[in-house]
């Protein structure tokens, strides 16, 4: 298929939709939000700052992997912190749906409403895909980019308008785009991570020091599994402990599962088959992570489960 009208179309409607005021784009730096800056890129030139929050909850590393890839495109990046603004906001609360309000709203009115009232910008640029608005209309749970499909006006609200040029795609369209565009196969090819990110792989209150015991898994089973050619893998912290012994000594530890997806576009899934002696890899590394004494796989598909956990 040939993705260049629908790119034309987009950057006209953004460059429509902007005219000669400014705009902020959300970059996560996933395939969805890194297509829209280069769709807000190619519309707006200058118009547009792109911003990457750290909110805390990221992968090892994240903020300066994506400045390189940008970097090399010539598009600029702000790396905005905000760590203890999420990591205040998430306190005490052990509710998924919970959990996904307070980061939409420290995301949307705190985090990025001070960030366009101070730049001026009229609209926010966000990459939101079809699959994230089915899941959260048809309840299943609730993404926090979706605001107008909930009846959310984020212009009286926050105070801007939201565009979402990638609306009509699924997952394997946007990276088609993304190809067209011109993207390297790092980020083509990179596996979804959530817009809560490394909130959504934690069962239970989300702290500093389980986001590093699952940033720590993450980075082993990412390593382990970036060959198999699947769809999306992942490490999740659950909330239960279990018993276990450590130098001779009982330890009541933390259990982490490992995930490991085939799927096209995120609305089916299943499970991959993996050898035995990766298994039996990754498990011995995840156990040597302190306070972690058990490794668990995940075979269900979705249905019944959803990918993430929360």
């Amino acid at each position: 298929m040939d993705w260049q009208p629908f790119i034309q179309e987009q950057i006209a409607n953004i460059r429509k939709s902007v005219g000669d005021g400014r705009a902020v784009n959300a970059l996560s730096g996933g395939v969805d939000s890194s297509v829209v800056t280069v769709l807000g890129h190619r519309a707006l030139g200058d118009q547009l700052r792109t911003i990457f929050v750290d909110n805390a909850l990221m992968r090892e590393g994240e903020p300066e992997w994506i400045l390189g890839i940008f970097n090399q495109m010539s598009i600029p990046v702000e790396i905005v912190d905000a760590r203890a603004e999420f990591l205040e906001a998430l306190g005490g609360l052990s509710d998924p749906e919970k959990k996904r309000n307070a980061i939409t709203k420290t995301f949307y009115a705190d985090v990025f409403g001070k960030i366009v009232c101070d730049s001026g910008a009229s609209h926010l640029l966000h990459g939101t895909i079809l699959t994230d608005i089915e899941e959260t209309v048809d309840g299943i749970k609730r993404q926090h980019n979706i605001l107008a499909q909930l009846g959310i006006d984020p212009a009286k609200e926050y105070g801007y308008h939201v565009l979402e040029p990638l609306a009509t795609l699924r997952k394997d369209s946007v990276r088609a785009v993304a190809r067209e565009l011109g993207f390297p196969a790092s980020v083509v090819d990179r596996i979804p991570f959530p817009g809560p990110a490394l909130a959504t792989r934690i069962v239970g209150e989300v702290t500093a020091e389980r986001l590093e015991i699952v940033r720590k898994a993450t980075a082993i089973v990412e390593k382990e599994l970036s060959d198999t050619g699947a769809f999306q893998y992942m490490a999740v912290l659950l909330n239960d402990k279990a018993t276990g012994i450590r130098d001779g000594r009982r330890e009541f530890g933390q259990i982490i599962v490992v995930r490991c997806l085939n799927s096209v576009d995120a609305r089916t899934a299943t499970s991959v088959d993996l050898p035995w002696d990766t298994l039996h890899s990754i498990c011995e590394q995840i156990t040597s992570i302190p306070n972690v004494n058990r490794c668990l796989y995940d075979f269900t598909p979705k249905p019944p489960a959803t990918i993430e956990y929360v």
